[in-house]
């Protein structure tokens, strides 16, 4: 899970349309002969669901991801940028504090973030949808580094930087990340396909936080040793190699949608010849908007990863401030208790990975991870020491995983290709609000109530949401 920290979004995932996978910049015509076009008409059938692939273009994926160049480019970027995001964000958050040494001007700048967030994360995905992914995760990443690097000059500069000219560059590269972060989620569906969208998924997971985990460690020392400037320039510089490795993957498969419509019609027959429709782009966005809300899963996904990421953020929080003031934890061990959370999250993925295709019944395990929080946060708020609390927290931090990652892999079997753009800028803007509601409401509360009872209120309520999300869910409590 992402910090408090303000850094560029770039990570931070029914409808059934007649559809092939061609390379991106590549021609369509065939040189089959005339009676290929019959066999290529009927590659589409009833047993199509949604999000998958015709046979023939599975066939033509790497059967393993160790095996699968394009993947393996694509995860080397998605890593390289989130440590070097770490080091913007401990940098960003230093200068701040101590120029200014204000809170609120902190806050200046979480607030830009969410507000870009929430007001673009749709018009992002749908850009995803309709342009060719790699052009726009490319022109993301280089527009990144030229903003950062820009942040770096001025951040050098002997006389101080002005604080408009960091928060303005700060919004253009939250807005270059939320441009970037659909066009790579939809992009690994199409490259690893249907069957390996679990493991691919939770490839992903334990990377990112690897890479947060050590960025973070890292990124302090290297502030202390070479300032905020220089820890900015090291994120310029990932952005720069993220950028050579989508090069580097020359093309991505595409997912082209031929007489779609956000209303999923029924499956048919459709020649791989027949052109494509062309939408405008406030219809398509709509039309994007529209299906995230309308299809089951997509739904149930809308409401349920927000909220809980609205109960997770505050408790994070609460837990540093038990930390502290309650159980007296010593600084190796606050230390242990920063790690246990993407420890427990990283055991969980591993297992995901591991044991990707028999997992069964993953809905009713994510459900039930959901209602193992709820309890889990009422025996942290219970602990009275720091020793017990690290088990604790280690616990949640993999129960966390189960209850997130498979929602989440879910979601990518589900959501046809062309639509997982639009549907995750939706779950981005979605997804950026809603922390900052949860904090708010949690400071309030801590300063007026001892964080013991405020933690144990999150874990009953939290309780009370995983019940009334399994009753109004069935979608996802039923999936397989």
């Amino acid at each position: 899970m992402s910090g408090l920290a303000p850094e560029p979004k770039s990570q931070i995932r029914n409808h059934i349309s007649s559809h092939g996978i061609q390379p991106e910049a590549t021609a369509t015509k065939t040189k089959n002969p005339p009676h290929a076009a019959a066999s290529e008409t009927t590659a589409v059938s009833d047993e199509y669901s949604p999000g998958s692939f015709p046979a023939g273009d599975a066939q033509k994926l790497p059967q393993t991801l160790r095996r699968n160049r394009r993947f393996l480019l694509l995860l080397g970027s998605f890593s390289i940028v989130t440590f070097g995001n770490t080091f913007y964000s401990i940098a960003l958050n230093l200068w701040i504090l101590q120029t200014t040494g204000s809170a609120k001007m902190m806050a200046c700048f979480t607030v830009a973030s969410l507000l870009l967030s929430f007001a673009l994360g749709s018009v992002a995905g749908t850009t995803a949808d309709r342009r060719n992914r790699r052009s726009v995760m490319l022109t993301a990443d280089l527009s990144s580094s030229a903003f950062v690097l820009a942040a770096a000059f001025i951040l050098a500069l002997p006389q101080g930087a002005p604080f408009a000219a960091i928060l303005a560059l700060h919004g253009l590269i939250t807005v270059s990340g939320l441009f970037q972060s659909p066009a790579y989620q939809a992009s690994v569906t199409t490259v690893v396909g249907k069957d390996k969208i679990q493991q691919a998924v939770g490839l992903l997971n334990l990377s990112e936080n690897l890479c947060r985990t050590a960025g973070f460690s890292a990124g302090g020392i290297f502030v202390a040793a070479f300032g905020a400037a220089g820890a900015v320039l090291i994120d310029g510089i990932a952005f720069l190699l993220s950028a050579l490795l989508v090069f580097f993957t020359r093309s991505l498969p595409t997912l082209t949608q031929s007489h779609g419509d956000s209303v999923p019609p029924a499956p048919r027959y459709v020649s791989a010849e027949e052109p494509p429709v062309k939408h405008s782009f406030l219809r398509d966005l709509a039309d994007g908007v529209q299906y995230a809300w309308k299809h089951p899963f997509s739904r149930a996904v809308m409401v349920l990863l927000p909220l809980l990421t609205l109960f997770f953020m505050p408790s994070m929080m609460l837990t540093q401030v038990m930390a502290v003031t309650v159980w007296r934890a010593s600084p190796f061990q606050f230390g242990l208790m920063e790690a246990s959370i993407p420890l427990g999250y990283m055991a969980g993925s591993a297992i995901i990975v591991v044991f990707g295709p028999s997992l069964r019944r993953r809905g009713r395990l994510a459900m039930g991870s959901m209602l193992a929080l709820g309890p889990l946060y009422l025996t942290l708020s219970r602990c009275s020491s720091a020793v017990a609390a690290i088990s604790v927290i280690l616990l949640i931090g993999f129960v966390f995983a189960f209850s997130t990652m498979l929602v989440q892999i879910i979601l990518r079997q589900e959501v046809p290709g062309e639509l997982q753009g639009r549907v995750f800028g939706v779950l981005g803007s979605v997804m950026g609000i809603a922390p900052s509601v949860g904090l708010t409401a949690i400071s309030i509360l801590s300063d007026r109530l001892t964080p013991a009872p405020v933690m144990a209120g999150l874990g009953i309520l939290l309780l009370v949401f995983a019940v009334c999300a399994a009753a109004a869910f069935p979608a996802v409590r039923n999936y397989r």
